[in-house]
């Protein structure tokens, strides 16, 4: 009697360490990717010497647009093709992902080694697997490094400045001045901190990784065919509309993260007009300043988290630009006309950055109650 009553509990007791095991797995294959993708990108960047995804996007995308973009309905070839790439990735990300949680459970029944350490090892190959695809879907690290090497660039001389914000501009920067070589900085820093990070991370949140690679290929179709010239205009618009989508919301998120980062970090200049007032106040002022401005930009998207950086600078972005021989002219975000300073650059990387941590840490805190919630379900109705 007992030894079947020490059985029993024996077997309670390792089927409660298995459930709280696949519970900590589980949280660990949702965040541990996270955490390894982004800290990945924060230390090290965009590696120069390795193949990256992102390039291959543009080889497929390059390829098909040679073949199609020509003769008649290119609107329709250039929907179907947008529409069927970005499918396409979803799908094969899918089944990497499906892969490797059915490659997880045959390994744990298969191999000869206890359940508890099956678990974790497949779940520390996930991890890895998942967590450098991340890695190649952020793109923080090398944006700031890019901004920084302009304004070292320009201080040295407007020639090299030229060249080397041609590097993150689709502008043509041969007649650019020093000033407006900084502006074009700083708006791409804004503009690609929702685009290279923010937006890849929401779109995670929602859909997964299968969603974060697709948005890729989204992004990587607008910037190479999203253009209103015209080679691109009808192959491309469609393009362009998805991408318009896709970034609504991460744009608008964008723009409140950085606001609501620089009215609560310290050290920090004050916004212009009633300067002294509480963080509350002038988050307030910055929401106020992205609605007025954030909409006045060219893209239903690119204004808003240009306009939260050009608040904290008190400065103004925008104004007509040539893009290789045919002018557009861009609403000014911001009234006030300045010289922009290599303070303004590191006020805005420090802003941009924080707004990037705050959002990780609110993934952190959504995937941690979410499993906490999970568990708590499982006691009630295991208890």
């Amino acid at each position: 009697m007992v030894k079947q009553l020490f059985c029993v509990n024996y077997k309670i007791e390792k089927s409660m360490i298995i459930d709280n095991l696949i519970t900590i797995v589980s949280f660990i294959m949702v965040a541990g990717p996270l955490a390894v993708g982004w800290a990945l990108d924060f230390m090290f960047g965009d590696p120069e010497r390795l193949p990256h995804p992102i390039v291959y996007y543009g080889k497929w995308i390059a390829f098909w647009e040679k073949r199609l973009n020509k003769g008649e309905n290119r609107k329709v070839k250039g929907a179907v093709f947008a529409v069927l790439s970005i499918v396409l990735v979803f799908v094969l990300v899918r089944l990497l992902v499906y892969g490797l949680n059915t490659l997880m459970f045959v390994g744990i029944n298969l191999l000869p080694i206890s359940l508890e350490f099956s678990y974790i090892m497949f779940a520390m190959l996930y991890v890895f697997v998942a967590g450098i695809i991340i890695f190649f879907c952020l793109a923080g690290h090398t944006l700031r490094k890019e901004v920084r090497m302009v304004f070292e660039a320009v201080d040295r001389s407007v020639e090299e400045g030229r060249v080397q914000v041609a590097r993150i501009v689709g502008r043509d920067t041969s007649e650019l001045s020093a000033n407006e070589i900084r502006t074009a900085a700083l708006e791409t820093l804004a503009e690609n901190l929702s685009d290279g990070v923010i937006a890849p991370l929401f779109w995670f949140l929602f859909l997964g990784l299968p969603g974060m690679c697709a948005y890729k290929m989204i992004n990587t179709l607008d910037s190479m065919i999203g253009y209103q010239n015209e080679r691109y205009k009808d192959f491309g618009c469609w393009a362009a509309k998805i991408d318009d989508f896709a970034n609504y919301v991460p744009a608008r998120l964008t723009a409140f993260l950085i606001l609501l980062y620089y009215s609560i970090m310290p050290n920090k200049r004050d916004y212009p007009a009633s300067a002294k007032h509480s963080p509350s106040f002038k988050l307030k002022y910055g929401l106020s300043f992205i609605a007025h401005f954030g909409p006045q930009h060219a893209s239903p998207n690119s204004g808003w988290p240009e306009a939260a950086v050009a608040c904290i600078l008190n400065c103004r972005f925008g104004g007509p630009h040539n893009y290789f021989g045919e002018y557009f002219y861009k609403p000014y975000i911001g009234t006030n006309q300045r010289e922009l300073t290599t303070e303004d650059m590191r006020l805005s990387i420090a802003v941009c950055l924080g707004a990037e941590v705050l959002f990780g840490v609110f993934m952190f805190l959504y995937y941690s109650l979410n499993q906490l919630l999970q568990v708590c379900n499982l006691l009630y109705w295991g208890g």
